[in-house]
């Protein structure tokens, strides 16, 4: 037995992305989005975020996983299965824009694609999962962007409202938990993602991206009065990828850089979706950086009257910054700008492992906005060997996830108010950074690999039945 105590009904589950697993790309007349045209494999990060990328599929070159992903827009109701086998109280999941409306500017929604997450929302209900749903999530329709230049257009504003708003009617009996963008903050270090566009050069990309930003924020706040307005009692949250900063020694310069650092990257979303408002320190930082934001009137009194009710975040690293350093020092592994901290390990991907990082990111976050949290994404990406007798004894996966529960715990002693968890990738699947299915999160292994081979056969890790048993004693029994 441990000594911590999660709150009675917290949401402990797991947490997926449509683009990255349902496979199906052209099926039930889903349109093409941002994810189907992005290459499997290392080089996926490197090539779509090249300045003149054209967003188009290149087959002899390139292969494309997400357009098969692990089959689950026709194998949901087995995985849901399984969820529900470990206990699962909350699914997090996200809907694909472009099944929806598959170009982006429809006036009228596509019947097949609203009822194919109908029958899995019945689904996870049926097994008494609260869904979590995540409105854009790196799937943005491809039409989209090409006709309209993602974010940086205002006009996907209105596109915006009405997806989300057709979403809201139609789940309005079955949804209470919802996401506005996922990683919103990650477009600052990569737009194309979140933004949906690739800046043409570096001296524009942080002013493209801010603007592009902005017309996030007002499209969320939107979709909040939305939500309220059709859904009593529903909640909505934004989401961060969120990264402590840490400072490499006690120099005052390199404290203060990881300091701006900090409110740069992990402050200026959540200050407008949270307050309501930006954050002092940005006009400074919009000066001394060029940026100009071009604001409609009634804008500001939007963000401001319409805030999300809580806070959701993924969880991966810890940060740490020095004002000067060189190539040798950064830290290659890791997906935003650091240099290597001798104190931590890393993965398979050199992603830095650090739990202490989770307990001061939830205390950070709750003492600047003392709304509810919630950790949606969390888990360790790594290789997982298939022993003779089918086994997969994934200790380094269960080693990862208790130590980061045990530091949610402390928090929550800390005087947190954490609503839920839903590990990152509960079940194997396309990797968002890389492409590949090598990189496995899953506590259910799924016989896909890098090569598209596989039989798709779904089969229990370790970490399955040790999470069962997290979920049925409330996090007592790690």
């Amino acid at each position: 037995m441990t000594k911590y105590q999660f709150p009675e009904g917290f949401l402990w589950g797991g947490a997926t992305a449509a683009n990255q697993l349902e496979g199906g790309y052209l099926e039930g007349n889903k349109g093409m989005n941002l994810a189907d045209v992005m290459p499997g494999g290392k080089v996926r990060l490197k090539l779509i975020m090249t300045p003149g990328f054209d967003f188009e599929i290149d087959k002899e070159k390139y292969t494309y996983p997400n357009h098969d992903g692990i089959d689950f827009y026709h194998r949901y109701k087995e995985d849901i299965a399984l969820f529900a086998e470990m206990g699962f109280k909350a699914y997090r999941m996200s809907i694909a824009w472009s099944r929806i409306f598959p170009k982006g500017d429809e006036l009228e929604p596509n019947e097949e694609g609203l009822a194919f997450y109908e029958r899995v929302f019945d689904e996870c209900l049926k097994h008494g999962i609260e869904p979590v749903v995540t409105i854009s999530h790196y799937e943005m329709p491809l039409y989209l962007i090409k006709e309209y230049g993602g974010w940086r257009s205002r006009e996907v504003i209105g596109f915006f409202e009405r997806y989300a708003t057709t979403l809201f009617n139609r789940y309005k009996n079955k949804v209470k938990y919802w996401l506005t963008f996922n990683e919103i903050n990650g477009a600052t270090h990569m737009p194309i993602f979140g933004l949906g566009f690739s800046p043409a050069t570096e001296d524009v990309r942080l002013q493209e991206s801010f603007q592009g930003l902005h017309h996030q924020f007002v499209a969320s706040s939107l979709a909040v009065k939305a939500c309220h307005e059709i859904i009593p009692g529903s909640q909505i949250g934004c989401m961060l990828i969120y990264a402590p900063v840490y400072s490499v020694d006690c120099n005052p310069e390199n404290v203060l850089y990881a300091l701006q650092e900090a409110q740069i990257f992990n402050n200026i979303c959540g200050d407008v979706q949270v307050r309501g408002e930006y954050p002092a320190f940005s006009k400074r930082y919009f000066k001394e950086n060029g940026i100009s934001i071009n604001m409609q009137e009634g804008d500001l009194e939007t963000i401001k009257q319409y805030p999300v009710d809580f806070i959701s975040f993924s969880y991966y690293m810890s940060r740490t910054e020095k004002k000067v350093k060189t190539e040798e020092e950064k830290s290659a592994g890791n997906i935003m700008a650091g240099v290597k901290n001798p104190f931590l390990k890393a993965s398979d991907w050199g992603w830095e492992i650090d739990p202490t990082g989770l307990r001061i990111a939830l205390n950070e976050l709750y003492d600047r906005y003392r709304v509810p949290l919630f950790i949606v994404e969390n888990g360790l990406g790594a290789y997982d060997k298939v022993e003779e007798d089918g086994s997969i004894n994934d200790d380094y996966r269960i080693n990862y996830l208790r130590e980061h529960i045990e530091a949610m715990g402390e928090a929550i002693e800390d005087g947190v108010d954490l609503m839920g968890y839903t590990s990152w990738g509960c079940i194997d699947l396309v990797s968002a950074s890389t492409g590949e299915l090598s990189k496995r999160y899953g506590f259910i292994y799924v016989d896909k690999h890098d090569d598209g081979s596989g039989t798709l056969e779904r089969s229990k890790k370790k970490s399955f039945y040790w999470y069962k048993n997290v979920i049925a004693t409330n996090g007592q029994e790690l």
